[in-house]
């Protein structure tokens, strides 16, 4: 064999060791970034051990994260949903230093009603003085509030009525704060057919089905709020589980026939709702969220923009991103909060 028969040879040979090493190499870091997922999908797959704790009117159920002397951060989820909505957020911010903390409503989960003679009742003051009395049993002073459908409309809430108690906000959809009078309004029938579950659990027929079907029903809500969210049957499952709460059904059917006016509220209630009634401005430093995608009714961010009247900021998240905004893109939803808190 030749010299340069011989050099090519053993370049040619060299150069498939390097493509094999090269290829095998490039396996190995696939199947380890596989692996690191897949850990890390299975760490998220639950909370820590949940707590208990009485608060008001509730013994609430609620997941904490983060370090206990951190800067509060009281996550609130809305419906049909729960505590798993945080499931990625959660880590995020703990790894920055922020106390976590994620309650189940009333009505979900492991929240319970401390008497059996307090009135089930889902309004909207009522729920959000939840989370000042949660903060209250927690020894918290201040925190940054965020959240999506109820928990926005409670964190909004929050702002409004007790604003020294929040040190910033973080709201999907932006203001959410409806009077009565404003709910009784006719809307166009386009954005009417957009509220139909409202008007089915106005009826007897409508509690009853989303008692026997509640999870049918949530399913469908998270598909028609959420169209291009691909969620598996785990995913919901872990969710819909708190909506075997005994309260659920009546809290739920309540909430929506308040806000029609055909279910009355507490008269302790009144002087929030009175003052939520003028849908004040919220003088605190804001960043709205919305999806791309979001299925749900929503108003058009400049609708809201002269709601807040602090230091505030609109975000559109893109990519096909719908109404469960703090599940389906978790990295924009906690920017959000880490951002809001240099305002």
């Amino acid at each position: 064999m030749s010299a340069i028969k011989m050099s090519e040879e053993i370049n040619s040979n060299r150069r498939r060791f390097l493509s094999n090493a090269a290829m095998s190499l490039a396996a190995a870091e696939l199947a380890t970034s596989r692996s690191a997922a897949a850990k890390s999908r299975a760490n998220a797959q639950s909370f820590a051990p949940l707590k208990q704790i009485d608060a008001g009117l509730l013994n609430i159920g609620y997941a904490e994260a983060g370090p206990t002397d951190g800067p509060a951060v009281l996550l609130l989820h809305g419906w049909p949903y729960d505590i798993y909505s945080f499931i990625d957020v959660a880590p995020l911010l703990a790894s920055r230093g922020y106390r976590v903390i994620i309650p189940y409503l009333r009505g979900y989960g492991s929240t319970r009603f401390l008497s059996t003679e307090t009135v089930r009742n889902g309004q909207q003051s009522a729920v959000a003085l939840d989370s000042l009395a949660l903060m209250d049993a927690l020894n918290i002073r201040k925190a940054i509030i965020a959240g999506f459908d109820w928990g926005a409309r409670s964190a909004d809430i929050m702002a409004v009525l007790w604003p020294e108690r929040c040190k910033a906000l973080v709201s999907v959809s932006g203001y959410l704060i409806p009077g009565q009078n404003a709910n009784k309004a006719p809307l166009p029938p386009k954005a009417e057919l957009q509220w139909w579950y409202q008007y089915y659990f106005a009826t007897e027929r409508g509690r009853a089905g989303y008692d026997k079907y509640r999870r049918d029903f949530a399913k469908l809500i998270w598909q028609i709020a959420s169209p291009k969210w691909d969620f598996d049957d785990a995913t919901f499952d872990r969710s819909a589980a708190s909506l075997d709460n005994p309260d659920h059904v009546a809290i739920v059917i309540h909430n929506y026939r308040w806000r029609l006016g055909l279910a009355d509220g507490e008269p302790n209630y009144d002087k929030f709702e009175q003052r939520l009634a003028q849908a004040p401005a919220i003088d605190l430093p804001t960043i709205t969220l919305e999806g791309d995608a979001n299925g749900a009714p929503h108003s058009d961010p400049s609708a809201y923009a002269n709601k807040f009247s602090g230091k505030y900021e609109h975000r559109t998240i893109k990519g096909g991103i719908g109404h469960n905004m703090p599940q389906e893109a978790p990295q924009a939803f906690a920017q959000a909060i880490i951002d809001v808190d240099r305002f």
